[in-house]
């Protein structure tokens, strides 16, 4: 908590920018400070990967998860935006951060265990 507000982190794909700005207003509206991405890879912000060749490809990459574990340090609890149920891998690695950092972990959809 920063004040008297909880910090949350959304993690998941970038594919759906549209759910992580609907849930970013949401949640902010609710007096959270919310953390996002940086960028949206998968939807939008193509041009950050075109003219990279593979090993500074792979280099941002990295990097680009690793500031995101940083940011779950950061935060309170994580939010997932796991639209029609999906998680991939990269998320599924913030989402065991976040249980072995003792970070609880909200849902945008009920998961099916």
């Amino acid at each position: 908590m920063i004040g008297q507000y909880k910090v949350i982190t959304l993690c998941g794909s970038t594919r759906f920018k549209e759910e992580f700005m609907e849930a970013q207003k949401r949640l902010t509206l609710e007096g959270n400070i919310v953390i996002s991405v940086g960028l949206f890879g998968h939807s939008g912000d193509n041009e950050v990967w075109e003219n990279m060749d593979e090993g500074t490809l792979t280099q941002t990459k990295e990097m680009l998860d690793d500031m995101h574990k940083r940011k779950i340090d950061m935060a309170d609890e994580i939010y997932v935006i796991n639209v029609g149920g999906y998680i991939g891998s990269s998320t599924r690695s913030e989402i065991e951060y976040a249980k072995a950092t003792g970070k609880p972990v909200r849902y945008l959809e009920e998961i099916q265990e």
